[in-house]
């Protein structure tokens, strides 16, 4: 594949203060301005950040030529509410979601899960499938000279993401039960898959290959990030539940500067996004935690564009706003 075809995403979550939200938008324009197929924004569970998810979204639909990508989560929702914000994205000009299940938040009693009536991604697959199908039942174009439009016989679809694990999800017993969960995502409607974050390309490539062999047709984009110090690191091995990319660790603790860690965890995520790629990797998706600088280097080392699309972009550290 020549890399300067390679489609390429991002993540972002919403602003946390004020000054993030201010800082948020440059970081937007600078990642749009390189063209890449989606941004997606997170959500918190059970409405926790409904607002300024949707605000993210709308700056994103309204300023940049870059299609938003909402996620959504099953965790704490009842068919109603769920039904409703779905209505309102989609009533915002959102046409691509990421469905997710979502984690349980804390504190819950034994036994329970924390889910509302949407006990799984794949039924929130269906809902917004079935929710677009009932606010816009087929597309009509005006015909000319007459008070009158002609109903086409397609529907506008949407777009549907899911999670997929290239390690394993932390609830499943086997390889094959993770494969199983993408066939029932795409039985419900699922056109894309997304990986959780991860740092061995042997673990995607195998992961993407297992999952073709058992019938999943929907591409899955490698979801990757460049880490720049020890404790970003360390913190990220527990989020994921990977293994520990020793090299890159011993890299980042041997290294006193402060720079020479950006610049490591950058080279060595553009190595990993190389790999992915000549291994059949249909993209990149990169987590941006919420600076530009980072991930724009990444793909310009990468190939993925031209240099003259980081040129704007002021170098961030990684204390700046998120």
């Amino acid at each position: 594949m020549d890399c300067t075809d390679a489609r390429f995403s991002f993540e972002l979550y919403p602003p946390r203060n004020e000054r993030a939200a201010a800082a948020l938008p440059t970081t937007i324009d600078r990642l749009a301005a390189a063209g890449p197929d989606f941004i997606s924004v997170t959500y918190g569970a059970n409405g926790s950040s409904r607002e300024s998810s949707l605000e993210v979204l709308r700056y994103i639909l309204e300023h940049t030529d870059v299609s938003p990508m909402a996620h959504l989560t099953c965790v704490g929702s009842t068919h109603a509410e769920a039904n409703r914000l779905i209505r309102e994205f989609l009533d915002a000009g959102i046409r691509r979601f990421l469905a997710i299940r979502g984690d349980p938040p804390a504190g819950l009693a034994p036994g329970e899960d924390g889910l509302g009536d949407l006990k799984s991604s794949a039924e929130l697959v269906q809902l917004i499938h079935r929710v677009q199908a009932e606010r816009v039942p087929y597309d009509a174009l005006p015909v000319p000279g007459l008070h009158a439009e002609a109903v086409l016989s397609r529907r506008e679809h949407v777009q549907i993401a899911v999670a997929a694990f290239p390690h394993g999800h932390p609830s499943s017993h086997s390889a094959s039960q993770d494969i199983d969960a993408l066939l029932a995502k795409q039985a419900a409607g699922a056109n894309l898959g997304i990986s959780q974050l991860f740092f061995h390309a042997e673990d995607y490539l195998s992961f993407a290959q297992k999952a073709r062999d058992a019938g999943v047709l929907f591409p899955i984009l490698p979801g990757i990030m460049p880490v720049t110090s020890p404790a970003r690191l360390k913190r990220m091995l527990e989020l994921s539940g990977d293994d520990l990319p020793s090299d890159l660790a011993i890299q980042l603790e041997v290294e006193p500067d402060e720079e020479g860690r950006r610049q490591i965890g950058i080279d060595w995520t553009a190595r990993l996004a190389e790999r992915l790629l000549a291994g059949g990797a249909p993209g990149i998706h990169l987590y941006a935690f919420n600076q530009h600088a980072a991930v724009l280097s990444v793909l310009e080392r990468a190939g993925l564009l031209h240099p003259a699309s980081t040129t704007s972009a002021t170098p961030q550290k990684a204390g700046d706003p998120a």
